[in-house]
């Protein structure tokens, strides 16, 4: 089989707990494939001549990883990834800051990322690039020499063009970006905004289907809503362990949860405002107090990062307030957990929850909601509230799609899932559950590794592709190729 080099900010460990968007994504869809991962380890070094790469194995999967100096992650990291492009991919031009010198920083950790990709790859790797950080790797690769097919996927929203102009040096960033032979994004609406800013902006030329001409070079831009590993996640869901957790949480002295909600700690999360929507709930529907509850598990990140530190205060001191204002010595309203939580207990607490709150301001794909969805018994299942303005939302339109600015609009929408038929409930539940199975982790990366891949699947269009197109684009991806003759030696 032809090897895949991923290439990412971090590389996190295989392990049971929840990783972010992305890690979760590659773990789950890497199951079926020889792969090399290369990327941050998290760690930090005084100076550039401390860093060194190390190689780990794990079964059918190679990570390599390397530290960042503190001015790498105080510049590129910090100051250009998490200060500027994330707020500004995510529509919010306030929370921008574009401190000098950090593109600078985000320059010089792709270059040193693309020399230490260079020094392992073999001619017929593909090589896979994700989010983001890494926006410039493939154009540093094509400067070094790389001649492999290279592939790009952005899992955060591609912004409107007039949003993006707001980035310091964007012509030379999105210039980069259309480097790659194929460029993946999670949603249509994506989509079309890289067509509007490349030829609005870059002098693009569209032509058939989902290509452009850009500065001689032809970028094909796929959509691959990114999944979950559908198979495993519903193996835990179902587990004994799952089973044990739902009952202890019976014997809680609190009534069962009645609704989840689970996302990092960001400001994209709509965090504040799910909260206040659910006091509005116990408001509206004071039928609902002691008899409902809302956990959220809310792991903190980025923490160096004020906007982030002043939003965990905010949730924190609304957790208190709603408690305070309507719990009783039997009954807390919010469960607040700020920690990981291992995927296993996450699946049985989806399993044991009537309703999944799913209300990001905005957000590229949200696999919560997926996960949400395939963790549900089939014969009573619970109700997703889903907001607008999550990828998710373009596919998984039987959920309850809401405004998460419009409080009542959410509040409303919690309670009548809450009191929802059960004959509604398996009816829309079956409906989503049949989308987020065809649109998985492992169809995901198949999907974009046939675009890349054109000696295999040169014609396919996977974004409209039917269910039998996907499981052919699978099937044609895995197929055995024979490995060409190179040392061992060589990672």
């Amino acid at each position: 089989m032809q090897r895949l080099v991923i290439v990412s900010n971090r590389v996190p460990p295989p392990s049971g707990v929840a990783a972010g968007g992305l890690g979760t994504c590659i773990l789950d869809a890497l199951q079926d494939h020889d792969a090399v991962w290369f990327g941050w380890n998290g760690d930090l070094v005084s100076t550039e001549s401390e860093i060194t790469s190390a190689c780990a194995r794990y079964d059918r999967l190679t990570q390599i990883t390397m530290p960042l100096t503190e001015r790498d992650y105080r510049e590129h990291y910090l100051g250009f990834c998490n200060a500027a492009l994330w707020p500004v991919h995510h529509c919010r031009l306030d929370l921008a800051r574009f401190a000098p010198g950090c593109i600078e920083g985000y320059r010089r950790v792709n270059l040193r990322f693309a020399k230490e990709v260079m020094s392992r790859l073999r001619p017929d790797d593909l090589i896979w690039v994700q989010d983001y950080h890494l926006i410039p790797l493939g154009s540093n690769l094509r400067a070094l020499g790389a001649r492999n097919r290279l592939g790009f996927f952005l899992h955060i929203p591609f912004p409107p063009p007039e949003v993006l102009l707001a980035v310091p040096e964007h012509l030379w960033l999105l210039n980069a970006l259309c480097s790659y032979d194929v460029v993946g994004f999670q949603t249509n609406a994506d989509r079309q905004n890289f067509f509007r800013f490349a030829c609005g902006h870059l002098d693009g030329e569209p032509m058939s289907g989902n290509t452009l001409r850009i500065a001689g070079r032809i970028v094909t831009a796929v959509i691959c809503p990114a999944g979950i590993d559908t198979h495993s996640f519903s193996e835990m869901a179902k587990s004994r362990r799952a089973a044990a957790e739902i009952e202890r949480l019976r014997r809680v002295g609190e009534p069962l949860i009645n609704i989840i909600g689970v996302d990092r700690l960001d400001y994209t999360k709509g965090l504040p405002e799910r909260l206040r929507s659910f006091r509005r709930l116990l408001e509206l529907y004071p039928q609902n107090r002691k008899a409902t509850t809302l956990m959220q598990i809310a792991p903190p990140s980025r923490e160096d990062v004020q906007a982030y530190a002043q939003i965990r205060q905010e949730l924190e001191g609304l957790c208190g307030e709603i408690n305070g204002q309507h719990g009783d010595v039997d009954w807390t309203p919010v469960r607040y957990i700020c920690r990981n939580v291992a995927r296993e207990a996450l699946a049985a607490l989806y399993r044991g929850s009537q309703v999944g709150l799913v209300t990001p301001l905005r957000d590229g794909m949200n696999l919560v909601a997926k996960e949400y969805v395939i963790a549900q018994d089939e014969e009573d299942p619970g109700v997703l509230v889903l907001s607008r303005f999550a990828g998710a939302a373009e596919d998984l339109r039987e959920a309850l799609i809401v405004n998460p600015y419009d409080l009542d609009e959410v509040a409303h929408a919690i309670q009548r899932a809450i009191t929802m038929p059960r004959e509604e409930r398996i009816e829309r539940h079956q409906a989503l559950a049949v989308r987020v199975r065809e649109r998985d982790a492992h169809n995901w990366m198949a999907e974009f590794l046939c675009a890349l891949d054109i000696d295999r699947a040169p014609a396919l269009s996977f974004e409209l592709a039917s269910a039998r197109h996907r499981r052919a684009a699978r099937h044609a991806w895995m197929a055995p190729r024979p490995a060409p003759a190179i040392s061992s030696a060589v990672l």
